[in-house]
């Protein structure tokens, strides 16, 4: 069994811990965290499962503190790879892509599914953790409205609507039906065209790279 060398406890147990949150991602990308035991989780971080208890008491523990670091690595990839003067229609497409991108790197059950296998409780505290990235697609849809480069919508349901719309991508690029490229056009094409984006525009933000979107200047 490996050992994890730190100069203070307190930096023993973050690389422990650090250990445990990878081996998570390790595991999804294989069968999925509704197939993940904790007995799975400590065995790929070389921990007992003993030790692993130490750091989170149950299952829907590890995967809200999983869940919460893959939602900050999504809200900090969009940050650094979207500069603030790309359009909103670019940076829903980028979020769209991103969030297809994380799907197929770490697949989830559907929400009813892991509300069902987790509980009410646990539950509601993923969806707490999730929420950041609600608001991330909230504001785009509020700053293309008020910019008039979306027509006029209710952008809270707008973006469940569209949250669903990537939800609906996860049996198919999970099980190779879809790629990333095609759920990326079908979806932000189809949300493009919705929110009143000429389809010149939508050609343009579908055809192109989030990272290379951003370096055009209109």
């Amino acid at each position: 069994m490996p050992k994890i060398s730190a100069p203070t406890i307190a930096a023993h147990r973050a690389q422990t811990r650090e250990r445990i949150l990878e081996a998570v991602a390790t595991l999804t990308r294989t069968q999925g965290i509704d197939g993940i035991s904790m007995t799975d989780v400590a065995a790929e971080a070389g921990i007992t499962r003993t030790a692993l208890y130490n750091y989170f008491p149950d299952k829907a523990a590890l995967l809200l503190a999983f869940t919460e670091q893959v939602t900050h690595g999504f809200v900090d990839r969009y940050s650094q790879e979207l500069p603030g003067d790309a359009t909103a229609a670019e940076r829903l497409s980028a979020f769209v892509r991103f969030q297809l991108e994380g799907i197929a790197e770490h697949p989830h059950p559907a929400a009813a599914e892991l509300g069902a296998s987790l509980g009410p409780d646990a539950y509601q505290a993923l969806a707490d953790h999730v929420a950041p990235m609600q608001r991330l697609l909230v504001r785009i849809l509020h700053d293309g409205t008020e910019g008039g480069e979306f027509r006029e919508c209710p952008v809270e349901a707008t973006a469940r609507l569209v949250l669903a719309m990537i939800g609906a991508q996860r049996v198919p690029l999970v099980s190779d039906e879809t790629t990333i490229a095609d759920a990326h056009v079908l979806v932000t094409a189809f949300t493009l065209r919705a929110l009143g984006v000429d389809e010149e525009k939508v050609r343009r933000c579908v055809s192109e790279p989030p990272q290379k979107v951003t370096e055009r200047q209109d």
